[in-house]
């Protein structure tokens, strides 16, 4: 393998990659990167065995050939130097790349490509684009919800499920629900319904800051892995197998009380709150007063800790129905909001029911959140 290529897209492509890389592994192979050389571009690959991502860049290919090399190393290395034409060359018999920039030389130890684990090649299944903007919406509003710790598998992906033109989204951790549907250009050919690992979908976010044109989808016909495919980076993930549960049965099918509140205010008064509620098990208490006559309504948010002190901040609110308070853990609260703008509705029906956030702008039907109270004295 000799060659020529960017450095600065090199090493752009070796973070990408990167997020792939296994840290700790039984299988220590997976803690390399693979550079295949071939035609006029350089591929690399990583895989953790969970997730693979690879990237394509232009490259002035002489020989072709790969090699897997210590990710760290190579990157560290590559991102240290200026920004200049990089020279590759590999010695099949030490299994040695020398990597060189001007007066700069490395020579990087590293293993045979077929050592390297294969990465699946999906060419047969269950295809859909979906346009990049709202992709990048459903995945950020929902996978924060989803669960961070493996006690419960199913709960750290996204339930996806795919039917005609819709596409629903959902998260949940046990204490809340975020649930986000987009319509679809095509109608799929059969109904979908899997787990999408909530780390996969938030790599997949990442990288579509950059992406202008749909992102291809294609889903195996074992329903067991999913590939995105980007301009130029290519993510396979393992699915999560098992039963998602019913989540429908967790939204309100009713509510008391109905707060509309612009939600700069409210995320600036939670945050604010949130500062007061750290020693205090992060809660925050919500009190929502109707307005009487032509005055408008409030929503009073307050938190307090013996070490710290009190707090209390009152914002605007268009009320409808009564009097009520319920008390959130302020990190639900402030995550939620930061993935929305314009105004919300908050509807809540007793202190010890869920509350519900939705977007007030294109609708009530497209997004709601589902946060479950903090039991309180009051």
């Amino acid at each position: 393998m000799k060659l020529s290529v960017s450095q600065d897209k090199l090493a752009r492509s070796l973070a990408v990659v990167g997020r792939a890389v296994a840290t700790r592994s039984t299988l220590p192979i997976t803690t390399h990167v693979l550079l295949r050389a071939s035609d006029s571009f350089l591929e690399l690959s990583a895989t953790n065995l969970e997730i693979s991502i690879s990237c394509k860049i232009d490259a002035e290919v002489q020989t072709q050939g790969s090699i897997a090399v210590p990710a760290r190393l190579l990157t560290e290395f590559v991102t240290s130097l200026q920004p200049d034409l990089l020279s590759m060359e590999l010695s099949n018999a030490t299994k040695q790349l020398e990597v060189s920039s001007g007066r700069v030389t490395a020579k990087l130890t590293g293993q045979s490509a077929d050592d390297f684990p294969v990465t699946p090649d999906l060419d047969d299944g269950i295809s859909l684009q979906i346009p990049t903007e709202k992709l990048r919406l459903c995945i950020e509003r929902v996978s924060f919800a989803a669960a961070t710790d493996d006690a419960r598998p199913v709960l750290t992906g996204i339930h996806t499920a795919i039917s005609n033109t819709q596409m629903t989204m959902a998260a949940a951790d046990g204490f809340r629900l975020a649930v986000q549907k987009i319509d679809l250009s095509e109608a799929v050919d059969q109904n979908v319904d899997l787990i999408i690992p909530a780390r996969s979908l938030r790599e997949v976010e990442r990288l579509l800051a950059e992406q202008e044109d749909p992102v291809s989808i294609l889903i195996s016909s074992a329903k067991n892995q999913i590939l995105f495919r980007l301009k130029e980076t290519v993510i396979i993930s393992q699915l999560l197998q098992g039963t998602f549960p019913n989540y429908n049965q967790l939204i309100p099918e009713s509510h008391q009380t109905k707060a509309t509140i612009e939600v700069s205010d409210f995320l600036r008064a939670t945050r604010t709150a949130a500062v007061f509620a750290r020693d205090g098990n992060g809660i925050v208490r919500l009190y929502v007063n109707p307005g009487e006559g032509e005055q408008a309504g409030t929503m009073r948010l307050a938190a307090r800790s013996d070490e710290v002190g009190e707090n209390e901040a009152d914002i605007d609110a268009i009320v409808e129905g009564e009097q009520s308070q319920i008390a959130f853990n302020s990190r639900y609260l402030v995550d939620v909001l930061n993935s929305l703008d314009g105004k919300v509705t908050l509807e809540t029906s007793s202190p010890s029911s869920p509350g519900t956030i939705k977007p007030v702008e294109n609708g009530n039907e497209d997004y709601l959140h589902v946060v479950m109270p903090m039991f309180v004295q009051w």
